[in-house]
C-alpha cells in the first residue's frame, strides 16, 4: 500500500523538487521507500509500504521498457498473476514480480480498457509520454483514495488531501455546499471535497487529462442487481462459499505478516474461519472494546478466536484516548464525522506492531443486507401500501414516547414511524442524516445562507431516482454502496490503517463477490425479519450460535455519555469558541445544553460540529 503523487504543467517546467512535498506530507502511506521522477512535463511521486516483491525491483515510479509510460499505483491487484501469464502469452516480458507492472503492460496491450481488466483495490496515475496523455483510475468500490484539482497551467493529484495541501498555491478556500452535505451525511460525497476547485475521483471512474485540455470523468463499471439469477438456495450457498474463499485466499498473498480485524460480526467472523482454514498456522487476530457494556463486543470476539485457536490481541478505547483526535482530523483532510474512526484508528495502531496486512469484513452488510434499516425500508414500503397506513404510521409515530438512549428500541421505532408514510427517496436519507433541511436552517447565519443561493441537498434522494426499479432492500443496498460504504466507510478504514502504516483488505469488497450478491433474489439475502440469511446458511460451521443470534451492535462509540464526563470541556471550549462563523451561536449553546442536562440526546449532531470546527481550525484558520 502507498502514497502517490503527480504534477502535470504541459507547457514544462515541473522538476522533482516540485512534487517532493506532496509525498513528504503522506510519508505514513509508505515508510519502505519513496520515489520522484520527471520529464519536465510531468513529475510523479511515490512513497511505498513493501507487501508484495520486496526488492528494490519494485521501486516506484516504474517505467515500461524504454520510459515512455510511467506509472505510480496506490493499492493491490489480487489477479496479477493471472493476467501477468496471459500477457505473457501475448509476447509481453516482465523484469519484476509486481503487480504494478502488470498494470504498465495491461495499459500497453489495451490502454484505458486494461482498467476493467484488474480484481482489487487501486488507486494509480499513468503519464503516458508519446500521447501527453495521464490517466487517472480507482477501484470499483472505492477502496483506494484519489484527490486532485487545477491551479493556474498546473493539474495535481495525491492519494490524500494532505498531499495536494503541501503545496502551498492551492488555495484552501471553503466549500460550503459541500460543508452543508457534510451537515447531513457526516461527509462529503464525490466529487466535491471541503474546499472549492478540488475534487475527488468518485469509485469505478477513470480521468483523462490530455494536451491541457479539460479533464474527462468516466464510470468503467457499475453493480447491476438485474436480471436476478434463477437460483436454489443451496445452489446460492455453494457458489458463495466458493467465490468468498477464493477472494479470501487471494487476499492472503503477501510477502509480509498479515492477520485479521476480528468484531465478533457475522461478517469478519467468517472471514476469519476462512482464512484459518486456509493457513497452516493461527491466525493473528484483532478487536477493540469499550467499559462500556452497551458498546462492548469483546465477548464475542474471543469466541471466535477460541473457535479457531487464534492468536488474538485486544485493546479497550477510554476518553483520553481522544487525544488522537487532532491527528484524525489532519489525516482525514475535509470533514468526517463517524466517531468509530476512534477505534478504527486504534485497532489498526496495535495490529501494525503485529502485522502489515490485515483482513476485515468490510461489505458484508451492503452486499447481503445486514443493516436494521434495510428492513426497516421493506416495512414501510409494505405499510405504505395498504389504505390508511400512511396516516396509521404517523399517529403511531407521535405515541411512543422518546427516549435519550440512542440503543433504545422505542427509540428507534419512533425514529423509523416519524418518516415510513414519506416516499422512499425521502425516507431513507431522514433516517440517515446528521441534521435536516429544517434543522440545517435554523443552524446557519443569514451569512452563510446566502452562499448557498437558497437551495436545499438533494444528493442522497437524487440515488434513489436514478435507480432502476428495485425491491426496496436492494434499492437502500444499491445506495449504501454509491454513498455510505465508499464515503464513510472505507474512507474510514483507509485513513486510520494507512496513518499507521497497515494495510487493510476486504475480502467482501471483490467486485465479483459483489456483483454475485446483487444479482440474488432478495428473499434469500433476506428471509422474513431475519438479516444475512445466506451468509449464516452458507456458512454455519464457522460461526457460533451465540454469535449468530444476537442483535447486530454496529462499531458504535458512546460519545453521548463522554461529552456529559470527560469531553464535556472539549465541547464546551470548542464549539462555544467557534472560529467558523457559520452558525448561530444559540442554537449550538441549546444542542450542547440539552445534551448536558440529558434533555436529549444530541451526541451526533454535536460530534459532526466539533469535528467540522476541528477541521477548520487544522487547515483554514490556522
Amino acid at each position: 500500500m502507498c502514497g502517490i503523487a503527480g504534477i502535470i504543467k504541459f507547457k514544462g517546467g515541473v522538476t522533482d523538487t516540485d512534487v517532493m512535498p506532496m509525498i513528504d506530507a503522506q510519508a505514513h502511506r509508505g515508510p519502505d521507500a519513496w520515489g520522484v521522477w520527471n520529464d519536465g512535463q510531468c513529475a510523479l511521486g511515490h512513497r511505498r509500504l513493501s507487501i508484495i516483491d520486496l526488492s528494490e525491483a519494485g521501486r516506484q515510479p516504474m517505467a515500461n521498457d524504454d520510459g515512455s509510460i510511467q506509472i505510480t499505483f496506490n493499492g493491490e491487484i489480487y489477479n496479477f498473476q493471472q493476467l501477468r501469464l496471459e500477457l505473457e502469452g501475448i509476447g509481453h516480458i516482465f523484469r519484476t514480480r509486481t503487480d504494478t507492472e502488470v498494470i504498465i503492460r495491461a495499459y500497453e496491450q489495451w490502454g484505458v480498457d486494461c482498467i476493467s481488466k484488474l480484481r482489487g483495490m487501486f488507486a494509480f496515475g499513468i503519464w503516458d509520454g508519446p500521447r501527453r496523455r495521464l490517466i487517472l483510475a480507482r477501484d470499483r468500490a472505492g477502496k483506494k483514495p484519489l484527490f486532485y484539482t487545477r491551479v493556474g497551467d498546473k493539474f495535481y493529484f495525491a492519494s490524500e488531501l494532505q498531499g495536494l495541501l503541501a503545496q502551498s498555491e492551492i488555495p484552501r478556500e471553503v466549500n460550503p455546499r459541500a460543508i452543508d452535505q457534510y451537515l447531513g451525511y457526516g461527509y462529503i460525497p464525490a466529487p466535491h471535497t471541503g474546499f472549492k476547485n478540488i475534487f475527488k475521483l468518485p469509485p469505478a471512474h477513470y480521468l483523462i487529462l490530455e494536451n491541457d485540455g479539460e479533464p474527462r470523468v468516466e464510470r468503467y463499471w457499475s453493480l447491476n442487481y438485474l436480471p436476478k439469477l434463477k437460483i436454489t438456495e443451496q445452489e446460492a450457498c455453494e457458489a458463495l462459499r466458493e467465490k468468498l474463499t477464493e477472494a479470501v485466499r487471494l487476499r492472503m498473498i503477501s510477502d509480509v505478516p498479515l492477520g485479521a480485524f476480528l468484531s465478533g460480526g457475522i461478517d469478519s467472523s467468517i472471514v476469519v474461519g476462512l482464512m484459518a482454514a486456509l493457513s497452516d498456522r493461527p491466525v493473528k487476530t484483532f478487536s477493540i472494546g469499550f467499559k462500556e457494556a452497551a458498546y462492548n463486543e469483546l465477548d464475542h470476539a474471543r469466541r471466535i478466536a477460541q473457535k479457531w485457536g487464534t492468536d488474538h490481541n485486544e485493546f479497550i478505547v477510554e476518553p483520553d484516548a481522544l487525544d488522537i483526535l487532532p491527528k484524525l482530523v489532519r489525516h482525514y483532510g475535509e470533514p468526517y464525522a463517524d466517531s468509530s474512526a476512534i477505534p478504527t484508528f486504534y485497532v489498526s495502531q496495535m495490529t501494525r506492531q503485529h502485522v502489515t496486512v490485515a483482513l476485515n469484513g468490510d461489505g458484508g452488510d451492503e452486499s447481503f443486507a445486514g443493516y436494521e434499516r434495510y428492513l426497516g425500508n421493506y416495512i414501510a414500503e409494505t405499510i405504505n401500501r395498504f389504505p390508511g397506513g400512511r396516516l396509521a404510521a404517523v399517529l403511531m409515530g407521535k405515541l411512543i414516547p422518546d427516549s435519550i438512549n440512542p440503543k433504545s428500541r422505542l427509540r428507534q421505532a419512533r425514529r423509523f414511524l416519524s418518516v415510513a408514510s414519506q416516499p422512499m427517496a425521502t425516507r431513507y436519507p431522514r433516517w440517515l442524516t446528521f441534521f435536516t433541511e429544517e434543522q440545517k436552517s435554523n443552524l446557519y447565519t443569514h451569512e452563510f445562507k446566502a452562499h448557498l443561493n437558497g437551495s436545499e441537498d438533494d444528493w442522497l434522494s437524487g440515488l434513489f431516482h436514478s435507480l432502476p426499479d428495485l425491491d426496496p432492500v436492494d434499492a437502500a443496498m444499491a445506495v449504501d454502496v454509491l454513498s455510505y460504504l465508499p464515503f464513510d466507510l472505507l474512507v474510514k478504514v483507509d485513513i486510520t490503517s494507512m496513518a499507521n502504516s497497515l494495510e487493510a483488505r476486504s475480502p467482501f469488497l471483490d467486485h465479483e463477490v459483489m456483483e454475485f450478491a446483487a444479482r440474488l433474489p432478495i428473499d434469500i439475502k433476506m428471509r422474513g425479519r431475519e438479516a444475512k440469511y445466506l451468509l449464516k446458511r452458507a456458512f454455519t460451521d464457522l460461526l457460533p450460535a451465540e454469535n449468530v443470534n444476537r442483535r447486530k451492535m454496529g462499531f458504535g462509540v458512546p460519545v453521548g455519555d463522554w461529552f456529559r464526563g470527560p469531553l464535556k470541556e472539549l465541547l464546551m471550549d470548542t464549539l462555544g469558541n467557534s472560529r467558523m462563523g457559520y452558525f448561530n451561536k444559540s442554537v449550538i449553546d441549546k444542542l450542547i445544553d440539552d445534551h448536558i442536562s440529558r434533555r436529549a440526546d444530541n451526541a451526533f449532531q454535536l460530534w459532526n460540529l466539533l469535528m467540522l470546527e476541528l477541521w477548520y481550525r487544522e487547515y483554514v484558520d490556522y
